[in-house]
């Protein structure tokens, strides 16, 4: 192969991953948008709090569940082929949600919208597997990061102004338009591996020593046998669950019910969580990899970060002045959307890069997991205190939901401090 098909390579790949970065602005827009509408779809489908937290954790259990087969498909079927036909069936799972008569309906629309976009992450990591250098991934990791931070910026302060406009039933389906028409640019541009163009992979071991080779039972085998792939299981279970819990879903009543915000205020505060993730995500790259030459430290420095964030959201749940807000949502974007950007590259270092997708797959489990079964553990925390007279949540409702979350944040410190490092090693 002559220097000029490197070079080749090395420009293509940044068409590629512009193309996935577009598709997971779109991910993460369909992960957070119930929060700004959470209010509007409790009255225009007559659910009570169980029902809205389901159908806000209706993404997150097939999404989890589906992280195990996002890993195989490709590792086996391929990432290009793997995200075309799921961002289609997340195209229709939106047009439903956006149509749907009653809650049930909408359910099922949002089910299949986490099945479609849970074969976009894991397929895009083991894209950059092949084309970026093994130095190089935690930086584009982080850039990815950042983008799905503009997609949860748009499902905040934007979606808040365009549901207000057009309604929350329209900007559901037009926002599956967007999902179908980045499944197609995905399947005309987007390539496996350089191989396929014929081109050297930028990604190759400069020693020429051939990639270690695994089977799909050796790989899953591999991954979860190996003791310090644990703690971070659990690390991401628990830290997830705050960001998608408080951001996702419950932040929008929870500032609206208890402090009176309009919907575009609300989103307008809860959109600093993405400004968060959007600098966030290429700052912890380079304090991992520049100031502390490490990937442990920041894990832990964000898990107290999120410990003193839902202590103070807890122990003083309606005094907080309204301007604080701000930098408290800057935080958990940062230290609870953000920090993923480390967990994921702490996961990769462990396996060699012929599993990547096995295991990114089963560790991407357990943030969605967490989602899932906090958001409907919030929602009835806050049923079982009751409603107020307006029909809204009371306050020891948000205060007992808050404190679940601040347990989740201690959870997740502790077990960041049996992680192992990983940058180190060879």
């Amino acid at each position: 192969m002559s220097g000029d098909d490197l070079q080749k390579a090395l420009r293509y790949r940044w068409l590629i991953f512009w193309i996935l970065a577009l598709g997971y602005i779109l991910v993460y827009f369909h992960r957070l948008c119930p929060a700004v509408v959470a209010e509007d779809m409790r009255r225009d489908l007559e659910a009570g709090g169980g029902l809205l937290g389901l159908l806000g954790s209706a993404y997150f259990y097939p999404y989890a569940l589906m992280q195990l087969p996002a890993g195989l498909l490709s590792d086996s079927w391929g990432p290009r082929k793997t995200i075309t036909l799921f961002f289609c069936v997340a195209f229709a799972g939106s047009v439903m949600l956006g149509m749907a008569p009653n809650v049930y309906v909408a359910i099922i629309g949002r089910t299949l919208v986490g099945v479609g976009v849970a074969m976009l992450f894991v397929p895009t990591l083991k894209v950059l597997a092949e084309w970026f250098r093994i130095k190089e991934f935690a930086m584009m990791t982080g850039i990815l990061m950042a983008m799905g931070g503009i997609g949860s910026y748009a499902a905040a302060t934007p979606l808040a102004y365009i549901s207000t406009w057009i309604g929350w039933r329209q900007s559901f389906v037009l926002v599956g338009a967007f999902t179908l028409v980045l499944g197609i640019l995905v399947w005309a541009f987007v390539r496996d591996r350089p191989s396929v163009m014929g081109w050297p992979s930028p990604a190759a071991d400069a020693s020429g020593k051939p990639a270690e080779t695994m089977s799909l039972g050796r790989g899953i085998k591999r991954v979860l046998s190996e003791p310090r792939f644990w703690p971070l299981a659990v690390w991401f279970f628990f830290t997830c669950a705050i960001f998608f819990s408080f951001i996702g879903l419950w932040g929008g009543p929870y500032l609206m019910q208890v402090y009176g915000l309009t919907k575009p205020q609300a989103g307008h505060i809860l959109s600093l969580a993405a400004i968060g993730m959007i600098v966030g995500s290429p700052l912890l790259s380079w304090l991992s990899n520049r100031a502390f030459k490490a990937r442990k430290p920041v894990l832990v420095m964000g898990s107290v970060f999120m410990v003193a964030v839902t202590g103070v959201l807890y122990l003083f749940t309606s005094r907080i002045p309204l301007p604080f807000y701000y930098p408290i949502c800057l935080i958990v974007g940062i230290f609870s959307g953000a920090m993923v950007t480390i967990g994921f590259t702490t996961n990769k270092e462990l396996f060699p890069v012929s599993i990547a997708g096995t295991a990114t797959g089963l560790v991407n489990f357990f943030p969605f997991a967490g989602g899932a079964v906090f958001q409907v553990v919030l929602g009835v925390v806050l049923e079982k205190q009751g409603l107020n007279a307006q029909g809204g949540f009371l306050l020891a409702g948000f205060r007992y939901g808050l404190l679940v979350l601040f347990l989740c944040g201690a959870v997740a410190l502790v077990s960041s401090l049996f992680l192992k490092e990983t940058l180190a090693e060879p």
